[in-house]
């Protein structure tokens, strides 16, 4: 359990209350049982790191408040819609023998265990948090799920879950999936061919014959023996131009 320090604060106006968050405190209030609402604040920094975790709203602190220890759930949050620093927390008692609403993280284990996702199987979370009944002194801070075993086609349903004594879904009459082992959507495609190899006819084609004529030569066409043919012309030609002096 986390042990969190508050003082009573008497601020009322918008003024005095940005002038409490400037100096490193979040006002907050306490409810709940037979005594009545009371105004305090937290300072920022102490309540920060627990502020953060996925399981504060359903998280059972133990509130000094000057030196008066009182276990305490916080309810509600408020953000700043600009900066999204917390700027106000509601707190609820804790009284023993009442049973309170929460909403629940639910965590998945041994996934490295899980056959269904070893061969490719994709976890397909429905519920990320279950609401659940539970006494105000026995409020589980998560749902553990282990997927130790479990093969592709499978449904976790709230059924699969052993709750903690008197805790209860707030979903009755159906036994509703939070969540399942998955074949997976989409298809690996086929390894394209490395820079260098042939897309088609790629065997014997270092073995191909080669192609008439002296590499980069174009083809001659016409009658054999064309080609003697003009280099004779070509010669007595030369011959008959008189010789320069």
């Amino acid at each position: 359990m986390s042990n969190l320090k508050a003082i009573k604060r008497k601020t009322s106006t918008a003024g005095q209350l940005n002038k409490l968050r400037e100096s490193g405190f979040i006002p907050a209030i306490l409810y709940g049982g037979k005594d009545p609402n009371a105004k305090i604040s937290v300072e920022k920094k102490l309540v920060k790191n627990i502020l953060n975790s996925e399981s504060f709203l359903s998280t059972v602190l133990e509130l000094d408040v000057e030196g008066d220890k009182l276990k305490v759930i916080p309810r509600d949050v408020a953000y700043n819609v600009i900066s999204d620093e917390p700027i106000h927390i509601d707190f609820m008692r804790v009284v023993t023998g009442t049973k309170i609403v929460l909403e629940i993280p639910v965590k998945f284990i041994n996934s490295n265990d899980c056959p269904g996702l070893k061969v490719g199987g994709v976890l397909n979370i429905v519920r990320r948090k279950v609401e659940l009944k539970c006494p105000a002194d026995n409020i589980p801070e998560e749902i553990i799920i282990d997927l130790k075993g479990l093969e592709i086609g499978t449904s976790i349903k709230i059924s699969f879950i052993k709750l903690p004594e008197n805790v209860t879904p707030t979903i009755v009459g159906r036994d509703f999936v939070i969540a399942t082992v998955a074949a997976p959507t989409v298809l690996k495609e086929p390894e394209k061919p490395t820079e260098g190899e042939a897309v088609t006819g790629a065997e014997g084609a270092e073995d191909a014959p080669a192609v008439e004529g002296a590499e980069g030569a174009t083809p001659t066409v016409g009658k054999e023996g064309d080609a003697t043919k003009k280099d004779d012309k070509t010669k007595a030609t030369e011959k008959k131009q008189p010789e320069k002096k």
